[in-house]
């Protein structure tokens, strides 16, 4: 078996001194979500000395709380907005191939209840199919209302007149952006998280060239130069934007999204279920996800953008009762395992209207007047190009280097393909021989972390030492997803999570009960 992964490119203390051997930046991003780390890795992938900084973990916000799809959009398909889609089947296609240890074809179905809903999805299918081209994951298909119900085990039959299949990806969003950040790191790159951007600084003509950056753990603060500057915070894109010129109009309107997450036996076969139309125009859908059931999502226009967004009772009710009304075994609020609520950045509307869902997802970059280049909108499926563009961007206005973008063939840390979804350690990839070989060096690292899951304690010291995990909340939330599969079972685990971190981070017992105290406290915003 090959030897252990370096830890040292991926520690802190590593990554801390290159801000201080580092005088000058070609390209700083701000933000370390799906967006962020796209341009990071595109820069990298383009030779330019690249630094990242992240207020809080990767992924911490929106990017860690998707519907964990890779999809084109069947909802934008329906709404005329074909360039969209085929740009996002495009890059589904390559996320496929460059990260397939996390991104997998999955088969969802649309049940028809009606004489013409059979005929009128399925045509809109095959040109979802159609636009996908070379990368169409499959083709779509009419099934008998037998083999509907055979393949969605408890889907309500009365009146069931049949079901189209179709293909569509399905991932691990904040597995994929730890993996990102390690690629970066990988390709010379400095990505930092725990490390808040707080002040941009502009020289004699009023441009950006450096900004004003706090250590979250240490309290040190650090200024840093650069040629080009990226705000890439999702959300929190405005803040940023305030920080550059205070009292500019407001860019984004908050979506929220909700997603209840079940036990499997609430959709018991391997598809997915998507309801096109529900009582007011939105799509919900049921992912079978890490052994457990995805329900989603609510589009609800909120007045600002919150780091902890909390699910809101009519969310919770109106998903429950959506549900209910196609399974024969309805999820009652007692069955919620736990819950989650993500921000959309949206287009904030010009008109006055509060309606969310028929705003376009495309991205949007704008260039302030002191250089500072904006990105916001896209998403998970579209990062990729969204970075591309951004950086090409950037050299366009002069501030970099003219280089070729290669991130379209550029495989993912723990890249490799996988056909085992039946162990949880599949995430890992490439590292998975290396984890198991280590609770092989150390059989009590083997042992699970609580009998409700399946995380072993082994993945705390590996997330510890080459994921770039501080926090309990940076390991139960994003690292072994715990906080978002089972709330309960991960405020119970949280001690020996803390314990195990505080041996490999060399901090104290105080700490220890101060990130149990601090987890549980977020922890409560999951539970149902």
């Amino acid at each position: 078996m090959q030897p252990t992964p370096n830890a040292l490119p991926f520690q802190r203390a590593t990554l801390i001194q290159q801000l201080n051997t580092t005088p000058d930046w070609d390209l700083l991003v701000i933000g370390g979500g799906a967006t962020g780390l796209g341009v990071a890795l595109d820069g990298l992938s383009r030779g330019y000395r690249t630094l990242l900084l992240e207020q809080t973990d990767f992924a911490k916000g929106t990017s860690s709380r998707s519907t964990k799809l890779v999809h084109g959009g069947v909802r934008y398909l329906a709404q005329g907005d074909i360039g969209l889609v085929r740009e996002a089947l495009y890059e589904r296609g390559l996320l496929l191939k460059n990260a397939p240890h996390l991104c997998k074809n999955q088969s969802f179905i649309i049940p028809s209840y009606t004489w013409w809903g059979g005929p009128f999805y399925a045509a809109g299918l095959k040109l979802y199919d159609l636009l996908a081209g070379r990368l169409s994951l499959g083709a779509t298909a009419h099934i008998s209302s037998q083999q509907t119900l055979r393949r969605l085990g408890n889907l309500r039959p009365a009146g069931l007149r049949g079901g189209v299949v179709y293909q569509d990806g399905q991932f691990d969003d904040a597995r994929l952006a730890v993996n990102l950040a390690q690629t970066g790191i990988e390709l010379g790159g400095t990505l930092l998280n725990h490390m808040a951007v707080t002040g941009l600084l502009k020289n004699a003509k009023g441009q950006v060239e450096s900004v004003r950056a706090l250590d979250q753990e240490t309290g040190r603060t650090y200024e840093l130069r650069a040629r080009a500057v990226v705000n890439a915070t999702g959300i929190f894109v405005d803040g940023i934007r305030q920080l550059d010129q205070p009292g500019t109009p407001k860019l984004v309107q908050p979506s929220q999204g909700v997603h209840l997450v079940l036990d499997k036996s609430f959709l018991p076969g391997d598809d997915a279920l998507m309801i096109p139309k529900t009582e007011d125009g939105r799509v919900l859908f049921a992912v079978p996800w890490h052994g457990r059931v995805v329900l989603g999502t609510t589009d609800t226009p909120l007045a600002e953008a919150r780091e902890e967004p909390q699910a809101l009772e009519e969310e919770i009710d109106f998903i429950l009762r959506t549900a209910g009304r196609y399974l024969t075994r309805p999820p009652q609020r007692t069955d919620v395992l736990s819950m989650f609520a993500g921000l959309r950045p949206l287009a904030a509307p010009q008109n006055g209207s509060g309606s969310t869902k028929e705003i376009s997802r495309s991205h949007k970059i704008l260039v302030s007047e002191t250089g500072l280049i904006t990105i916001t909108g896209g998403k998970w499926t579209t990062y990729r190009r969204m970075a591309q563009d951004v950086v090409d961007r950037a050299i366009s206005l002069g501030k970099l280097p003219k280089a070729a973008s290669n991130t379209t063939a550029l495989p993912v840390h723990g890249a490799r393909p996988t056909t085992d979804f039946s162990s949880h350690f599949y995430v890992y990839g490439s590292d998975q021989p290396h984890l198991l070989q280590l609770m092989q060096q150390q059989p009590e690292l083997a042992e699970k972390l609580d009998p409700n899951l399946e995380f072993r304690r082994a993945e705390v010291v590996w997330a510890a030492r080459y994921e770039m995990a501080r926090t309990v909340e940076d390991v139960l939330a994003r690292r072994v997803r715990a906080l978002f599969l089972d709330v309960r079972a991960a405020i119970r685990m949280s001690p020996a999570v803390a314990a195990l971190l505080a041996q490999e981070l060399g901090f104290d017992e105080a700490w220890q009960r101060q990130q149990v105290a601090d987890f549980t406290a977020l922890a409560k915003h999951y539970l149902p």
